[in-house]
């Protein structure tokens, strides 16, 4: 009786990996979707009304949901108290204080941080949309048969917990 009970455990263990696969994968989708409107509103709000960048942060933190939302206050943070001397050290800082973010938002919100606060306001707007192209590009690399993907992730996890719990039993 113990041995099935571990075999089940085993089967359950490795369909969770496979279905915690599929799941960071869809997080990083919507991370990456939640981003590219956040770099709309700020470009936007550059644009048209000139807001200056710590309350830039601020109000874009109110727009987007999750981490990046904390990933923006921290960064409105860190812009007000001016810990570092310029915007990528904030935004490295604020990166590394959210923690929880995806390694592709990471890099896309990185390099936003090199732009911003950097250049003239063609520059900023130019960043922006730099930002949006390698969202863009993310997405599309990981749309790509995403369906089979995350299948594929969910049934390789029950299938090597099923061929464990073979091999134990």
């Amino acid at each position: 009786m113990m041995k099935w009970i571990g075999a089940v455990l085993i089967v359950l263990g490795c369909g969770a990996t496979g279905f915690s696969l599929a799941s960071a994968h869809r997080k990083q989708e919507r991370e990456l979707r939640q981003l590219m409107g956040a770099l709309d509103y700020m470009q936007c709000e550059l644009q048209y009304r000139l807001t200056p960048l710590p309350d830039l942060c601020r109000q874009t933190a109110v727009q987007v949901n999750g981490c990046l939302r904390t990933l923006f206050s921290r960064l409105a943070e860190e812009l007000e108290d001016q810990v570092a001397p310029d915007v990528q050290h904030c935004m490295n800082a604020a990166i590394a204080r959210t923690g929880e973010l995806t390694s592709a938002a990471a890099e896309v919100a990185g390099n936003m941080g090199r732009t911003l606060g950097r250049f003239d306001l063609d520059g900023q707007l130019r960043g922006l949309e730099n930002g949006r192209q390698e969202c863009r590009r993310a997405l599309e690399s990981l749309s790509e048969n995403r369906d089979n993907r995350l299948r594929s992730y969910q049934t390789l996890g029950l299938c090597a917990g099923a061929a464990l719990a073979i091999l134990f039993l």
